[in-house]
Formats: structure tokens, sequence, C-alpha cells
């Protein structure tokens, strides 16, 4: 049995990371829970851990899986802030169905094939890359509608958002984004880097998940959205 507010948290991080792939930040936590410190967030997701919920990873700044979900929950105890997440339980942690001999044609296409657009800073910026260096395959149902291209991330800037140097980030076409959005950004049409999207009155602040970097704040006039992020793939070697 859950308490109301390791119940809040749980279904807030199964809705991030089912929109953006990533788990959210502590500080996202907090803001989203109402509470004053993240102590309380390391108090709840250690319960959340001891019950079997989620699954804390290895060699990752703060990256959580979430194994399971409430049997049921009370509609009145979804987290606040307009967040509504699904009820449908996921597939981590269980063992994927046999492959059909003879596949479907729903089977064949539960794939898309992607183009890797070149590298993304998650640090310094870049100088931005538009070529399609090769293509990967992903899930259909990581990316949904949309235009999708596939970037390589060199950097340590967004370790806290659970994004390594050396992981795939897909992103979706999109020129505009909200507040706490990881975005590719282009700032003066020349560098290209992964942050999170924040404004700052009239200006347009990009955010580093890693406290080694500093926000950097920009007129709007010389940013430009090139896509938000919907999902990672990583490599174990």
């Amino acid at each position: 049995m859950l308490t109301r507010k390791q119940q809040e948290l749980l279904l807030f991080i199964h809705e991030r990371m089912k929109e953006s792939g990533v788990p959210p930040s502590f500080d996202e936590m907090k803001d989203a829970l109402d509470l004053a410190s993240k102590s309380g967030i390391h108090r709840l997701i250690t319960a959340l851990e001891e019950r079997g919920f989620i699954r804390r990873l290895p060699n990752r700044a703060r990256a959580l899986e979430v194994i399971k979900l409430p049997e049921a929950y009370t509609p009145s105890l979804q987290p606040r802030r307009g967040f509504a997440p699904s009820v449908i339980e996921g597939s981590l942690g269980k063992t994927p169905p046999p492959v059909p001999a003879r596949p479907s044609v729903e089977d064949q296409n539960s794939s898309v094939s992607v183009p890797v657009m070149g590298r993304i800073a998650a640090g310094v910026p870049i100088s931005a890359i538009q070529n399609n260096t090769h293509d990967i395959t992903v899930p259909a149902e990581m990316i949904g509608a949309g235009d999708h291209y596939a970037l390589e991330v060199k950097g340590d800037s967004m370790i806290d958002a659970g994004i390594l140097d050396g992981d795939t980030v897909i992103i979706r076409n999109a020129s505009n984004a909200n507040p706490g959005d990881i975005i590719v950004a282009l700032v003066d049409d020349e560098e290209a880097t992964l942050k999170r999207f924040r404004r700052r009155g009239a200006s347009i602040a990009l955010e580093a998940a890693n406290p080694a970097y500093e926000t950097r704040i920009f007129p709007p006039d010389r940013v430009k959205i090139q896509g938000k992020l919907v999902g990672l793939i990583r490599r174990y070697h």
C-alpha cells in the first residue's frame, strides 16, 4: 500500500518517462509534489524502491526505472499541476512475447527507420550538423506521429536528466516547446545544443541538467527550436 505522496511521485515519474524517455530531475519531482526540499524526494524514492515499484540504475546519475504501477488508484490521487497519467501498466521487467514465425503486416510495421543527423552538444555548443550520417531502427511506439530524427550526444551537461555522453537521442521536429521540455536549440544559426527550455521574462533560458554548467540566457531572436526529445537509445559495450 502506497501513501498518497508515494503514489503521486511514482505516477509522475512514469508519465514523464512515457513523454520524454528520461526520468525527471529531483527539482522537477520536488516542484510537482509541492515539497519544500529534495530530501523529501529522496525518502519517497527510497520507499518506492523498497516496495519494488522502482529501481535505481547503477552508475547513472539519478536514473530510475519504473518496474510496476499500483494495480488500481483513485483519480483524486493523481498528481497536481495538470498531470493525468495513464493507468495502463508498462512492460518494464516483463518477458517479451515470442516472435511469430510469420509476422503479420502490423508486426512488420512495428519499427521505423530514423535518420541520424550527426552530433548534438550536451555541454559547450558545437557547430550545427545537418547531414544524414546513417539510419537507425527504433520501435514505432517510441516516437508516435510526426517527423523524427536522431542525434548522437556529446558531453555531460544533461546527466541529471539521464542523458549521457554517447547516447543517441530521438527528436521530434518542432518549432515551439513548453517550459521544462528538453529541446534541440540552434543558437545564432550556428551552434546546436541539447538543453531544457525555460523562459526568463521575454528571454529564453537554455538550462543544463548538471550543476557544473551555467544556464545560458538569450533574446528569443537568437534561439530557434529544432525539435523536442521523445526517446533515448543507449548501447552498452
